[in-house]
């Protein structure tokens, strides 16, 4: 089991990494993430893409992970402060009481993470989502119903952003992903390796209910507000989620989770989660 280490000071350079979280989480760590919360922290240290450089806990939140720190490498400093000791190095309170600091994994791109996936397959794509609450819920419903993999271009903001990260629930670092290229490079390489591609779009001609199974399937989601761009609306099918008459529009997150859930539901017992 790893050593708690007593910090008492704000200031102590062994926990420097940790301190003023929002700004550093604005201006970006070289390579390193923060995850918060237990729950978070215990996908982490389940997931070997993820490598753990340290913890910081608030003192009375020891004991609830006595289960979980036996789990992490002996080598790994686990830090344990006050509350006010511990509010002085975020920045602001820390309710959770639970950091964690660690190495992003190497960048895959989308056609090498495409390439090892199953035959069947379901892929969610978000192209120009820029809100990191929309983001967390995507993986959170691709973690939830099993997708194989999320693909994001390089306008949607970073998933492993700690706020991001927490909303997920941990499900940015369970499912595979890969963030970069414009979004037509995005659908391009998921028709290279053969995905029938659903462009959701509250003016989809065609109704969710109404879409056939396929062996590989992707799911691409837009911002709210300017939604899809129309060039990708344009070379691909596009579909829609019925809604009550004189409203058509569902927080993003949301509608990706209905969507998921409709393609899931068709699969057979035998199937499993593709």
């Amino acid at each position: 089991m790893p050593e708690l280490i007593r910090i008492d000071d704000p200031a102590d350079p062994l926990i420097a990494a940790y301190c003023d979280i929002r700004e550093r989480d604005l201006v970006g760590r070289q390579g390193l993430f923060i995850a918060e919360g237990r729950t978070v922290l215990q996908v982490l240290v389940a997931a070997p893409r993820f490598r753990i450089r340290s913890v910081l806990l608030l003192e009375n939140r020891v004991a609830g992970l006595a289960d979980l720190l036996p789990r992490m490498p002996d080598a790994t400093p686990v830090y344990v402060a006050s509350r006010s000791v511990i509010d002085a190095i975020a920045g602001f309170p820390m309710h959770r009481g639970v950091l964690a600091l660690a190495e992003r994994a190497v960048d895959e791109p989308a056609a090498t993470i495409l390439g090892n996936l199953l035959a069947r397959a379901v892929v969610v794509a978000a192209i120009g989502i820029a809100n990191h609450d929309n983001i967390g819920a995507i993986f959170r419903n691709a973690a939830a119903f099993g997708a194989a993999a999320v693909l994001l271009d390089e306008t949607c903001c970073d998933p492993l952003y700690r706020k991001a990260l927490r909303v997920s629930v941990g499900g940015v670092l369970k499912t595979p992903f890969a963030r970069g290229g414009s979004g037509e490079a995005l659908v391009s390489a998921l028709q290279q390796h053969g995905f029938d591609i659903l462009a959701l779009s509250p003016a989809g001609a065609t109704p969710l209910t109404g879409i056939e199974r396929r062996e590989r399937m992707a799911l691409l989601l837009g911002a709210e507000g300017p939604g899809l761009p129309a060039t990708l609306l344009a070379r691909l099918r596009n579909v829609s989620i019925p809604m009550a008459g004189g409203f058509d529009s569902l927080n993003v997150a949301t509608a990706g989770a209905i969507a998921l859930y409709e393609l899931m539901r068709r699969m057979t017992p035998d199937d499993g989660v593709p």
